[in-house]
């Protein structure tokens, strides 16, 4: 029985958002000179062999790195998000940060909304108000029928679909496994699935770009593990509104950075988005 701790799963989600908007810059810069699928391949190379060291470290050896009663699910899970993260990065080249984020950001009212049915939690009153809140904020971004609902849009739906799943999954199978087992077969499954697709897509890559794949690569393994502990430690729906502040820190890296642009209508929805966040965290806090 995993030990809940909100508060914690709390304060470990906005750390992970932040490096997830880090590792959004890295994948975007490097993906305008190089194949997508050539740039997330390399990340799991470096994310493979570092669960698999650590797997060793903790656990002794692979197989008891890699013991589990549900391979079929931590297969399944972690072929999701690598695939996920192609099409998030592929967002990006079309989209930008600002945008692809404005939509893909969406993710955590599906988690929060499907928690209940699927997962068994209990979702009270104050945080429908707040995931209310906050999907109130994603409809002023997206503005339905203007700017950011062309055809490319669509890319970060399914993205944002795909983690929903992505995250339900991380939830329902730390009932059962630790988070550094379900990080290995993170690692490993991904790792095996992007060298098949992406090693045809392979191109030579500068000095500097070897120095910045190498801090992508930091940040993606780093993110995940963290992502992972979030879900062991606090029930989904508790966790979900605090996700929204990467939509906030990748706002503040892709203005300076790639010379993008907030509109008022992302600027006023973020604020919703970010303070039923911040509603719920401090409904948390006085609970405790």
């Amino acid at each position: 029985m995993t030990e809940q701790n909100t508060r914690k799963g709390i304060m470990l989600m906005i750390l992970t958002t932040l490096i997830f908007a880090v590792q959004d810059a890295f994948s975007l810069h490097l993906s305008e000179t190089y194949n997508v699928l050539m740039v997330v391949m390399m990340r799991y190379w470096f994310f493979a062999a570092f669960v698999i060291a650590m797997g060793i470290k903790q656990a002794g050896s692979l197989r008891a790195a890699a013991s589990t009663a549900q391979p079929g699910i931590q297969i399944f899970r972690s072929a999701l998000l690598a695939l996920e993260i192609c099409v998030m990065v592929l967002g990006f080249t079309y989209l930008g940060i600002i945008e692809t984020q404005a939509v893909f950001i969406c993710y955590p009212l599906l988690i929060a909304a499907l928690s209940g049915p699927v997962l068994g939690e209990k979702v009270g009153w104050r945080r429908w108000s707040a995931i209310g809140v906050g999907f109130i904020g994603v409809l002023i971004i997206l503005e339905p029928g203007f700017g950011v609902f062309k055809p490319a849009a669509v890319i970060p739906l399914i993205a944002a679909l795909m983690f929903a799943g992505y995250g339900l999954l991380n939830r329902y199978v730390a009932r059962k496994d630790s988070s550094a087992t379900s990080f290995f077969w993170t690692g490993v499954t991904g790792f095996v699935l992007m060298t098949a697709i992406g090693l045809s897509s392979w191109e030579t890559m500068s000095g500097t770009d070897w120095i910045l794949m190498l801090i992508l690569c930091i940040a993606g393994a780093s993110g995940h593990y963290l992502l992972i502990r979030v879900y062991e430690i606090a029930e989904a729906s508790a966790v979900q509104p605090f996700a929204y502040f990467q939509l906030a820190f990748g706002t503040m890296i892709a203005i300076p950075v790639f010379g993008e642009h907030i509109r008022t209508n992302v600027a006023i929805g973020a604020a919703l988005i970010i303070g039923a966040g911040l509603f719920t965290f401090f409904r948390e806090r006085q609970k405790a």
